[in-house]
């Protein structure tokens, strides 16, 4: 009896290791077939080939396809470290010139995040606490929160500190990553001094 109940703790934590790099095997299935077709719709056979593993395994690890991508997105973000939810108003104004480095290295998996279903669909379920993040740095700024000014500036950083926004910058002004992300942070800085109450 105690020598099969030592068994079982002892494979344990060997099993919960397995699952671990199955799971990261899969992530990083999604993350290459991303890299390689960032337009493309890919389903759970996809990944399973491209993962070398079982259809049934990774909905093992996975329930839905929607759950994947969830997982997907919070482990590029680790990945990069890209300050998504930042806490303070100075990390927010320069997010940008970090992250946007960050998207050059992954460029078909942040184009993807733009322009595919899955994309868009794991954008939306996170928009909650993206505003609420930065709705708390605003409410520490040097500003009335709720003046038009501020609910401008607050909005403009959410164009500014965006995938969209480095894609714009890339592809119609021909700059890299770090360069977008110094502009993107700038605009911001400009943005936050004229909105301030003593700027008018």
């Amino acid at each position: 009896m105690s020598g099969s109940a030592d068994t079982r703790k002892y494979s344990s934590p060997l099993r919960e290791q397995q699952a671990l790099e199955t799971r990261e095997r899969i992530l990083r299935a999604t993350l290459d077939l991303l890299n390689v077709n960032p337009f493309g719709d890919i389903s759970m056979d996809d990944v399973a080939k491209s993962a070398g593993v079982e259809r049934r395994t990774v909905f093992r690890h996975f329930a839905t396809k929607e759950a994947l991508f969830d997982a997907f997105w919070t482990f590029i973000n680790e990945g990069m470290n890209a300050q998504t939810l930042p806490s303070t108003l100075d990390e927010l104004v320069h997010a940008p010139i970090d992250t946007f480095q960050q998207f050059d290295k992954n460029q078909g998996v942040i184009r993807a995040s733009i322009h595919t279903p899955a994309g868009y669909a794991m954008r939306m379920r996170r928009i909650a606490a993206r505003r609420k993040a930065f709705k708390q740095c605003f409410d520490a700024a040097e500003m009335e929160p709720a003046s038009e000014n501020g609910k401008r500036a607050e909005a403009l950083f959410h164009l500014l500190y965006s995938a969209g926004a480095w894609e714009i910058l890339k592809d119609y002004a021909g700059l890299t990553g770090q360069e977008a992300g110094e502009a993107a942070s700038w605009a911001m800085q400009v943005i936050l001094k004229a909105a301030k109450p003593d700027a008018q």
